[in-house]
């Protein structure tokens, strides 16, 4: 039996989206009129989508150099989830097919912007590659390292911790699709 919300549980939900600010309008301390200053200027939102546009554009044009493609060798193909893809298309055409899939992302992000629904695409395009990437600190050998002289802990190389990044990425990606998402909605009621 499927729940379906009243009219007033609707309405609220929809107030919800037009005014998440709402709350900080009362801002009495320091730190919850700094708090207020970040969201009322949409910073957090700026800073994730330009960070991720620009990181998507910068490797995605990398990979499509004979540097780029070699150096993700062997986090591809020790990956369960896309190893075949450079089985496939060898690491030269499969390198390419990745940055193009980056630069398409971040031109989708950009689009969102003015139309947030390509925004969602680009979003979910992203927190693909990147749940494919964050596993490859499992999967990819030497990200996971022992300290001579410490027993009993292992620790992340450099490798492990380049693509650690990649699990922020992953959560900035969710949060786009959600602001988008949330845009859609709100041009999609009006």
């Amino acid at each position: 039996m499927s729940r379906v919300p009243s009219q007033p549980t609707a309405s609220l939900r929809d107030q919800d989206l037009e005014s998440s600010t709402d709350i900080f309008r009362n801002a009495r301390s320091y730190l919850t009129k700094v708090a207020a200053w970040i969201t009322d200027r949409n910073i957090p939102f700026l800073v994730c989508s330009i960070g991720l546009i620009v990181m998507l554009l910068w490797a995605g044009s990398y990979k499509m150099t004979a540097p780029g493609a070699e150096g993700i060798v062997p986090l591809v193909s020790n990956s369960p989830l896309i190893g075949w893809h450079f089985k496939l298309f060898g690491p030269y055409i499969g390198s390419d097919i990745i940055g193009l899939t980056e630069i398409m992302a971040a031109l989708l992000i950009i689009i969102g912007f003015f139309k947030p629904k390509a925004g969602i695409l680009g979003g979910l395009i992203t927190t693909f590659m990147f749940f494919t990437t964050s596993s490859m600190i499992i999967t990819t050998p030497g990200t996971i390292i022992a300290v001579p002289g410490i027993s009993y802990m292992r620790y992340m190389s450099f490798l492990g911790l380049f693509l650690f990044k990649d699990v922020i990425s992953l959560g900035v990606s969710f949060y786009l699709v959600s602001y988008f998402g949330k845009k859609a909605i709100l041009s999609e009621n009006k």
